[in-house]
């Protein structure tokens, strides 16, 4: 006898699969979500993943119903996956949230070529996080089209639904409503991360007003020069990514510096190398607004050096081998001067930093009686190669001592193999550094040539060199370029001149001193023979008043005077 049968509606009871589909979905929503997140940000951006469950719980029967579902709970895990992507890789190589100042300074001071260039060099890192997106997005498409409930709702388990889908939209609801809670939405956050990248880039695209003030907080605090400097010649170089761990100047085993050593033989007690010295920021951006910039103290505003040198009665020329938009707002236009030889906007160009040098010989040449001429390398900013001629890497393939001790530590072929480079361009940087100091030594003997009398003062002629931050290159960890998480990130080298030498002062010798850049502008007071009210002579390294104060790195120190 034939019996009919009632089709039987497909349940969760009957197929494991949705569920399990359905598991790894938010299993990868959550695994993302703690990889760009602690503390208990990591419980608010899981509550804004919530929908994702509303969806799968949702009963669907129509195929194309389904279909949309799982375009919908992909796109959204997605949005959580990329996020998490972003920020571990920031976490990873810099240690720095989305929003950090270094983030947000870097997007916004770049261009299109700046960023290729940046990508190419750090190709490795962005291809292992590359492909754990792509891993992580083909793990979501092939859940999400498994997951969901796609049948119908038994009698006995519909309210228990009803009312877990009403909790949930309840509290989906209450944490979109929270401002604190919402901006921490992937797309939320980075629509303000975009809006606060454009902010920052209106901001530098002009800077008038805060020039103007910081002429008028210079004139206000009137700085003089001391008794008897009358002609005075100061030249500051500042170099890019220079790490003095590089430089044989400093006891390293390649020769990089072989000049600037053969300049120190011959300069005596007129040479300083400051064998201690510290950037206090990985990035230019920062440590430059810090170098030039004193803080306000004593009911005095904050100055920028260039502005009180002017107020003092220098010339002050800029001379850049960068076009760089910020640097231009914030520093370079308080100059008399702007001369940017690079028009490659960014650090990315391909100029050698010889190209300065006549520019800056003719700013020495100059009649004015004071001038304070700044010059502004690419020193040896990623990419390393094209920070010197081509073909001319003495340091290619070599099975030295470097070579030797960093295979022995592990580095990889790649690493060693921009060690190399690094090098080759420290060597070229070396150069153009000491021909603008023996630039600046000739002009300081020919005023001394020209002088009238013997009883005339004597013309001052004083030079400065430091960069802005240092470079990781396989010296604590397989990574090449600016870092934040190592020493090397921050260690550079400065060096002083002046036709007037250094004599000793008590304590130790100002050579042995651990030194911060963020100081420099007291420094370079001193070299200029400025002098004001309320003036911070503890922060000059050529004051017998100097008293160290360690800054706060974001890596830890094991000493600053090494």
């Amino acid at each position: 006898m034939r019996t009919s049968s009632t089709p039987v509606t497909p349940s969760y009871a009957m197929n494991a699969t949705p569920w399990l589909a359905g598991l790894l979905l938010c299993g990868l929503g959550l695994t993302f979500i703690v990889l760009g997140h602690e503390g208990r940000r990591v419980a608010q951006v899981l509550v804004l993943l919530l929908p994702l469950i509303v969806l799968l719980l949702l009963p669907l029967q129509r195929p194309l119903a389904r279909r949309l579902r799982a375009g919908a709970m992909w796109l959204w895990v997605m949005l959580f996956v990329l996020d998490g992507v972003a920020r571990g890789y920031l976490q990873d190589t810099y240690q720095t949230a989305p929003n950090g100042a270094l983030v947000l300074a870097a997007a916004a001071n770049t261009n299109l070529r700046e960023s290729s260039e940046y990508f190419m060099t750090q190709w490795r890192t962005l291809a292992f996080w590359g492909g754990t997106l792509v891993v992580a997005a083909g793990l979501a498409w092939a859940a999400a089209m498994r997951a969901g409930y796609s049948g119908r709702v038994p009698a006995r388990h519909r309210r228990t639904l009803q009312v877990v889908l009403v909790l949930l939209l309840a509290l989906v609801v209450l944490a979109y409503a929270s401002k604190p809670w919402r901006r921490l939405h992937p797309v939320a956050f980075w629509t303000a991360w975009v809006g606060s990248v454009h902010h920052l880039r209106d901001e530098w695209s002009d800077q008038l007003i805060e020039r103007k003030q910081a002429l008028h907080n210079a004139q206000q605090l009137a700085p003089q020069l001391t008794p008897h400097t009358q002609a005075s010649t100061v030249v500051l170089v500042l170099g890019e990514s220079v790490n003095r761990d590089n430089l044989s100047l400093y006891g390293y085993s390649r020769a990089t510096s072989p000049q600037l050593q053969a300049l120190q033989r011959k300069s005596g007690d007129q040479m300083l190398v400051l064998r201690n010295a510290w950037s206090v920021h990985a990035s230019t951006l920062p440590s430059l607004y810090q170098m030039f910039n004193l803080p306000a103290q004593d009911q005095l505003p904050s100055q920028h050096l260039l502005a009180l040198a002017r107020s003092a009665g220098y010339k002050v020329w800029w001379i850049s081998n960068q076009d760089d938009l910020a640097i231009e707002q914030q520093h370079a236009k308080l100059a008399d001067v702007v001369q940017l030889v690079n028009h490659t906007p960014g650090r990315s160009s391909e100029s050698l930093d010889g190209v300065l040098l006549d520019e800056v010989e003719a700013a020495l040449a100059s009649p004015q009686e004071r001038k304070l001429i700044v010059v502004h390398l690419l020193g040896a900013h990623p990419h390393y190669r094209l920070r010197f001629p081509e073909d001319q890497n003495p340091f290619d393939d070599q099975d030295d001592k470097v070579e030797k001790q960093l295979a022995a530590q592990g580095r990889p072929a790649w690493v060693r193999h921009l060690r190399q480079e690094y090098d080759a361009a420290l060597l070229y940087h070396d150069g153009v550094v000491s021909q603008l100091l023996r630039a600046t030594q000739k002009t300081s003997s020919a005023a001394q040539a020209s002088k009238h009398s013997p009883s005339d003062a004597p013309p001052h002629t004083a030079w400065m060199y430091l960069s802005d931050h240092g470079q990781e290159v396989g010296h604590s960890s397989n990574h090449a370029g600016h870092s934040q998480s190592t020493e090397s990130g921050f260690r550079i080298p400065a060096i002083l001149w002046s036709s007037e030498g250094f004599a000793q002062s008590g304590g130790s010798p100002a050579s042995q001193r651990p030194f911060r850049a963020d100081w420099m502008a007291f420094t370079m007071a001193d070299l200029l023979h400025l002098q004001w009210d309320g003036q911070l002579h503890e922060r000059s390294i050529l004051s017998p008043n100097y008293r160290w104060e360690a800054p706060h790195l974001p890596t830890k120190v094991q000493s600053f005077s090494r």
